[in-house]
């Protein structure tokens, strides 16, 4: 009987202290999101991460809950994706300490084989290297805050009716196209299309198509004022309120960059490079970031060619940009990049308080 009571004692103790380092321990899960479920592998301290376990969102986040409430301190990282910051904001609002990363191969073995529990798997062992101190074992994204996705989505909406519009004109164009007509230009307006010479079974088809772009245009001539009117009112010749407004939502916050090199990477407008030895070799722009920034910089860039002509790195780029210059349409492309990359980090040194406009060369 003595024995059985301190075998009880025991267990009981054992217990006991099992708890305890739960709650002091610290607590990595790694997270492969899905629309309907989660799919999670937990690594306690430096022990071997546990098999993968599958979720439901609400019993994930009930989960979750849990961990922290035990007093453990807990990360979680999980990839960039479709579905949001929403996950974040979650675990962030239970105490949890969460990443979340740029999409990236995980397979660093090159064993060929993707699971959503490797993935998750290898996302954990990233996040402890990180936790234990190794900044570069994270590529991290850096999570908007709500009112900033808000502003993002008025100009991403704009962008989705523009593309929306010249399909359906697109489509219009190429119905006459297939039949011997003229392709008119902006068909479906008033004036153009009351005036079209075609049959009338064709005239019927457009008029499916033609009050949709009717009421495309009209949204997004709404839209373009709203924005418009939202853009800083002092802006350089040729960059443009829309241009301005886009670019500077895309970029969320200016302060956020420590350096030029941190500027130009994020437009992705840096050249790739494949470096061996006494090799040096620099190949085409990485497009590592946001792509409707690129865009926006780029469009910017060839309008500064044409209203800035003072401006430095257009000064610079002047021989191949010049309207007329002999130059190969290759060289062309290398050089507007060269001055969009510049003006993303002038556009830097302008919003922080840097430098004035007319210290590089723009006038207003």
């Amino acid at each position: 009987m003595n024995k059985c009571h301190l075998n009880t004692e025991l267990s009981s103790l054992e217990g006991t202290r099992s708890e305890f380092n739960r709650s002091k321990a610290v607590i990595k899960l790694g997270i492969d999101v899905h629309q309907d479920f989660y799919v999670v592998v937990e690594q306690m301290e430096g022990t071997n991460p546990k098999p993968a376990q599958r979720f439901q969102k609400q019993v994930f986040l009930h989960w979750a809950a849990k961990l922290s409430k035990s007093g453990s301190k807990v990360h979680a990282v999980y990839e960039a994706c479709g579905f949001g910051f929403g996950l974040q904001r979650q675990l962030t609002a239970l105490g949890i300490r969460c990443h979340v990363v740029c999409p990236q191969k995980l397979d660093e073995r090159n064993k060929r084989v993707k699971t959503d529990g490797l993935d998750a798997k290898a996302l954990c062992l990233k996040l402890d290297r990180f936790v234990q101190g190794n900044r570069e074992a994270l590529a991290l994204v850096r999570v908007p805050t709500e009112a900033e996705e808000q502003k993002r989505a008025i100009h991403r909406q704009r962008e989705q009716l523009v593309k929306a519009r010249k399909g359906l004109e697109a489509q219009g164009r190429s119905l006459l196209v297939n039949h011997g007509m003229e392709p008119a230009s902006n068909w479906w307006k008033g004036r153009t299309f009351a005036q079209l010479q075609v049959p009338e079974w064709m005239k019927e088809l457009l008029q499916n198509s033609q009050p949709i772009l009717l009421a495309l245009e009209e949204k997004i001539r709404a839209l373009t004022a709203q924005l418009q009117a939202a853009a800083i009112s002092k802006q350089p010749r040729g960059l443009g309120l829309l241009s301005s407004v886009v670019i500077d939502r895309e970029i969320g916050s200016w302060t956020r960059f420590k350096n030029r090199r941190q500027v130009g990477s994020y437009t992705g407008l840096c050249p790739g490079e494949y470096s061996s030895g006494n090799t040096r070799v620099q190949s085409c722009v990485t497009k590592h970031g946001n792509p409707r920034l690129r865009a926006a910089l780029v469009e910017t860039a060839w309008r500064l060619v044409r209203f800035q002509p003072n401006y430095k790195p257009v000064l610079k780029w002047r021989k191949i940009l010049a309207k007329g210059a002999l130059a190969t349409g290759a060289a062309r492309k290398k050089a507007i990049v060269a001055v969009a990359r510049q003006l993303a980090v002038d556009l830097w040194r302008i919003r922080t308080g840097r430098v004035a406009t007319e210290t590089l060369g723009l006038i207003n």
